[in-house]
């Protein structure tokens, strides 16, 4: 990493996008180069939804509701706290990026988007402990990747993880820079 990270100062980002593409890998790391705290979101679903992702079925708004409200306390606790942190999360949909952002408006969103072609072919080689292959369809169905007006960062996952990991924290590097020299209105 050659970037000057003492000016990035602590902020929430969420990695968001289908399953394969790399949050985990790039959440970690990004959470590691900055020394903030990772959270894998996966690991906070209620059994219920694990039981039945690992049935493949996929989950609905409802059954995402209590998840979802989980990882918004973690960035609201986290922004309170003036604590950066690095969020793993599918955040597949508009209303489930509005419900994270009930936790910190300010969170940055890292799209790391991909072909069906290439997520396939990674979920397929990878072990997960209850998201079967047969649910990414089903992902790609439902994702409305983030729109012009979200506060939002658009990666393509062909790139290494290295090279992703960097571009968020040059990003975040340069909004933080942007905002010391241009004042609010």
């Amino acid at each position: 990493m050659t970037l000057a990270l003492q000016t990035v100062p602590a902020r929430r980002v969420v990695l968001m996008g289908v399953s394969g593409c790399g949050k985990s890998t790039v959440g970690e790391g990004l959470a590691e180069c900055l020394g903030w705290r990772f959270v894998e979101g996966d690991s906070l679903h209620p059994p219920e939804n694990v039981a039945k992702m690992a049935a493949g079925q996929a989950l609905d708004d409802a059954d995402r509701a209590g998840w979802l409200a989980t990882l918004a306390e973690l960035l609201a606790q986290a922004q309170a706290g003036g604590q950066g942190l690095v969020i793993s999360c599918s955040a597949l949909k508009r209303s489930y990026r509005e419900r994270l952002r009930d936790g910190d408006p300010q969170a940055l969103f890292v799209h790391l988007s991909g072909s069906r072609e290439l997520i396939a072919q990674r979920v397929a080689t990878r072990k997960h402990r209850y998201m079967p292959a047969s649910l990414l369809e089903s992902q790609f169905a439902t994702l409305q990747p983030p729109s012009a007006d979200e506060q939002a960062l658009a990666l393509d996952v062909r790139l290494p993880p290295s090279v992703l990991i960097e571009a968020v924290a040059q990003h975040l590097q340069d909004q933080h820079l942007q905002a010391q020299t241009c004042p609010s209105p």
